[in-house]
């Protein structure tokens, strides 16, 4: 399958590179009948490769809106943004669909399966989106503990067995940047935390930089660096 254009990502950033993401003075807004509400007001953040780093903060301080500006689902109001160098606030909505489809992987809260697809098939076709030739989905589902799993459709399975197919959707899909947005927020203690093993050990492996929505200061601390949101901050 022929890999997705859009701007040309680096294929290597050893430590040192320079961030892959950085962000200066972002502003946004969401507008109400009351006038413009701030959710960011002169943010600055920044991601090296290979580092992961968690977002924390109570409900409404913008952790998921922040991962949407950063995927380009959200439009910014002020401020610089960069992602593998590139600029953007340059960036045209095919563009950022081709980064979103090529190389930032996503996960929710809520496994995100195509629901009249098998297990494999979800894996399969997120990979092959992302321009992989030669995808193991049988091999990802089995890392993730789905071994035996593949011919099963999504409402055939356990909420911790979906997003474990969500995880190997992402992973298969070999990123450069994975963002999460509590990935273990609707899970049980103790498959959050099966869930939280894979998703470090792939990003540790892989060295794929990572940011990390939760409320979870446990799953924040595996980080290796906290980010704190408030509204307006």
């Amino acid at each position: 399958m022929r890999r997705p254009t859009g701007p040309t990502i680096p294929t290597d950033s050893p430590d040192g590179a320079g961030p892959v993401v950085r962000a200066r003075q972002l502003v946004k807004r969401f507008r109400s009948a009351a006038g413009a509400v701030p959710v960011f007001d002169g943010l600055d953040l920044e991601l090296a490769p290979g580092e992961s780093l968690a977002l924390m903060g109570r409900s409404g301080s913008g952790k998921s809106t922040l991962l949407n500006l950063l995927c380009g689902l959200e439009p910014l109001d002020a401020g610089e943004l960069s992602l593998f160098g590139q600029n953007g606030g340059a960036l045209s909505a095919e563009a950022w669909s081709g980064l979103r489809r090529a190389h930032i992987a996503t996960v929710f809260q809520e496994a995100n399966l195509m629901p009249a697809m098998t297990l494999a098939e979800n894996v399969r076709l997120r990979a092959q989106l992302a321009g992989q030739a030669s995808v193991d989905a049988a091999g990802w589902l089995a890392r993730l503990g789905l071994d035996g799993l593949g011919d099963r459709y999504p409402d055939q399975v356990s909420g911790g067995q979906r997003q474990r197919a969500a995880l190997a959707m992402a992973f298969a899909m070999q990123p450069k940047l994975l963002l999460a947005d509590e990935p273990t927020g609707s899970l049980d203690r103790h498959t959050a935390d099966d869930v939280a093993d894979v998703l470090f050990d792939f990003q540790h492996e892989q060295r794929c930089p990572m940011i990390l929505a939760t409320h979870d200061p446990a799953l924040a601390e595996r980080c290796d660096r906290v980010l704190r949101l408030g509204a307006g901050s």
